[in-house]
């Protein structure tokens, strides 16, 4: 049986765009798939005049009779990510009852946290596994859990209406109901083969950038024992040379052994020589020595082989590991290979750090100081607390970007305002430059 995954999360603020924009496919993440992004569909069916997520949790709490003022730290909806094992919910999938359980989601999500409540869940299958958004507003009626304690300490100064409607994660997300939602949740499943994890298991969610962390230090890994396994190989190569040099140097000192006999035995024929008996004693003992050798050789090879055997099996393991992993990586992170060259001219020609170029990496905004080398002009720029940023092109490169400009046109731009601090007219400045 494969495991139910369940991750609950407290979206703060007065909204939640962000979340939204993701949830929505107003952006769309790299691991996503565009192709399939028509297949996502929204599961719960907005209330007239709400068109999207972010109004739909507005329209809960402003419909839902709260007279209490809602600050604007306060949490107005909460994220809960519902899916199970990739290869359980591939078959799930594959059986054709990926709509049953959806609704069995959606029904599990009404019952734990009120129909009203549950606002939005989108069914994602353009990424890895398919798996479920769903947005609950936590609205609950009662006294808050503070004024509870309060009266059973016999400080309670006033009296409230028990049936009071607030807006309240904490009531929700206690350590308790998030146990039992676990339970509840992996009940719900039981018939689609999904069973809960272990109790108080400290497992943890891998975010996206440790994932990336992991792969790229795994791939070293696979690198390193490729080439340890190359090297061990070409020494017992080499072992194995040296053997069968010896062997056949053995097997020529027993035929000049040989032939020496051979014709000893001639003169001794002819002559009646003592030595004969002699020769052919050390003839024996060298037939027997060869013999010996041979079979030593013999033994070595076998055992060279099988090495070399094992280290070939294990190179091919080690390969078919890297050959997967990168085809992983080309199938679900594209642009992974498509970034490459601009690492290179990140790292060579202008000189950035490791730091400097994961952030970019990442499509963050990056601020820089000092000087800029731009291989165009031979020349350095100053910059103080320039902007950079790397953009796809419509041909599917990344640019850098610096100010919000091409690299190219910031250097023109510097070389041009250069030039103008010098006094050179600006014919004299595009002679130069050519």
């Amino acid at each position: 049986m494969g495991y139910i995954s369940i991750q609950i999360n407290k979206a703060k603020g007065s909204a939640d765009t962000g979340a939204s924009d993701h949830i929505e496919r107003k952006t769309i993440p790299k691991n996503a798939d565009p192709t399939r992004t028509h297949l996502n569909r929204e599961l719960v069916e907005f209330p007239d005049g709400v068109s999207d997520r972010t109004e739909a949790i507005s329209h809960r709490i402003r419909t839902a009779g709260i007279k209490r003022k809602i600050t604007p730290d306060q949490v107005r909806a909460i994220r809960i990510v519902l899916s199970g094992t990739h290869e359980d919910m591939m078959k799930i999938q594959d059986e054709g009852r990926l709509d049953e359980w959806c609704d069995d989601n959606l029904q599990w999500l009404h019952y734990t946290f009120g129909k009203e409540n549950t606002v939005s869940a989108v069914l994602h299958m353009d990424e890895h596994t398919p798996h479920i958004h769903a947005t609950v507003v936590p609205i609950v009626t009662g006294e808050r859990r503070k004024a509870k304690k309060k009266q059973t300490d016999g400080k309670r100064s006033y009296r409230k209406k028990a049936n009071t409607v607030r807006l309240c994660a904490d009531d929700v997300l206690t350590r308790e109901k998030l146990v039992t939602y676990h339970d509840s949740y992996a009940k719900a499943m039981e018939k689609y083969g999904l069973q809960r994890g272990v109790r108080g298991s400290e497992a943890r969610h891998t975010t996206t950038a440790q994932y990336y962390r992991d792969l790229k230090r795994q791939t070293g890994e696979l690198e390193a024992n490729v080439q340890q396994l190359q090297t061990e190989q070409q020494q017992a190569e080499q072992q194995l040379d040296k053997v069968r040099q010896e062997v056949k140097s053995e097997k020529l000192e027993a035929a000049k052994t040989e032939a020496k006999a051979a014709f000893v035995a001639k003169v001794g024929s002819l002559f009646g020589g003592g030595k004969l008996k002699e020769f052919e004693h050390r003839n024996e003992d060298l037939q027997k020595r060869i013999q010996e050798l041979e079979e030593e050789a013999i033994q070595r090879e076998e055992q060279h082989a099988k090495q070399i055997q094992e280290m070939k099996n294990a190179y091919e393991q080690q390969h078919r590991k890297l050959s997967e992993f990168t085809d992983f990586v080309k199938r679900y992170f594209p642009y992974v290979e498509k970034l490459i060259p601009t690492i290179k001219f990140l790292r060579d020609t202008l000189n950035f750090g490791d730091g400097l170029i994961k952030k970019l990496c990442m499509f963050k905004d990056v601020t820089i100081k000092g000087e800029l080398y731009s291989t165009e002009f031979r020349q350095h720029f100053k910059t103080d607390g320039s902007v950079c940023s790397l953009i796809e092109t419509s041909d599917g490169k990344f640019d850098l970007k610096i100010d919000g400009v091409s690299h190219v046109s910031w250097f023109r731009r510097k070389k041009y305002e250069f030039m103008k601090a010098l006094g050179l007219p600006k014919q004299e400045q595009q002679s130069k430059k050519l």
